[in-house]
């Protein structure tokens, strides 16, 4: 599989933006269309917190 580009301002602000509105990382992975290794590594550099499953809300 051939690997995307470097990460875009664009995309950072997205990447803030899902886990702002606490997405799975499952979520963000479908939304970015970028690995989940790559979308944890960057959400560490970004400071950010991605859950790594979908739960329930009571």
């Amino acid at each position: 599989m051939a690997r995307k580009p470097r990460w875009s301002f664009k995309e950072d602000r997205r990447l803030m933006e899902l886990a702002r509105s606490s997405k799975s990382l499952e979520e963000v992975v479908k939304a970015t269309g970028r690995s989940p290794e790559r979308i944890k590594k960057m959400a560490m550099r970004l400071g950010l917190s991605i859950k790594p499953r979908g739960t329930i809300k009571k």
